[in-house]
């Protein structure tokens, strides 16, 4: 499986290092030409708005659209997360809409809040979470699974096969996040 992590802005690299970890050999996404010589996507943190706009900018919203509509599985965290949310509480950035959630931006406080913490994923197992202005769910959809929680705030969700998480997990040495979207 050949496996993109879109590298328009944010924490891409330790994404690609993390899935190297488990033997991939993932490709960096900046056009729609790299996407459609993919199998699966990773959406980093980062600045979901710097993210959204660059993705509209090289024309990648619809096309990552259509390729989640016919099955292609998605990875995102923290910004990731955002852009694959249906609705984003007050804002007006672009989103994929790839996943039937509602979240908050920055919703654990600013960058001076950030924190890790031990959180029991479902389908991953333990994971140490890093949490950087992180967003949180405020509404999951019919058909959403929620896999985790913090503070009684859902943080990791999956649709289908769009796997998205509030925290950073290529910033750790667990690959169990990265595991459960390759489908190891």
């Amino acid at each position: 499986m050949k496996i993109g992590v879109l590298a328009l802005q944010g924490d891409f690299e330790d994404h690609r290092v993390a899935l190297g970890r488990l033997g991939t050999d993932p490709v960096l996404v900046r056009t729609p030409d790299d996407l459609g010589g993919v199998d699966g996507l990773v959406i980093p943190g980062g600045e979901s708005t710097t993210i959204g706009k660059l993705a509209v900018r090289r024309g990648l919203i619809e096309p990552i659209r259509a390729r989640a509509a016919s099955g292609m599985p998605v990875l995102g965290t923290c910004a990731g997360m955002i852009l694959c949310a249906r609705r984003v509480v007050d804002s007006d950035q672009p989103v994929l809409g790839l996943v039937d959630i509602t979240v908050r931006r920055n919703a654990f406080g600013r960058q001076v809040d950030s924190f890790e913490c031990d959180l029991d994923v479902g389908g991953v197992g333990r994971v140490r979470a890093v949490f950087i202005r992180a967003p949180w769910v405020e509404s999951v959809g019919e058909g959403v699974e929620v896999l985790a929680e913090r503070d009684g705030r859902p943080v990791a969700a999956r649709q289908g096969r769009v796997l998205v998480t509030a925290f950073h997990p290529e910033l750790t040495e667990d690959t169990g996040v990265h595991a459960a979207f390759l489908g190891v």
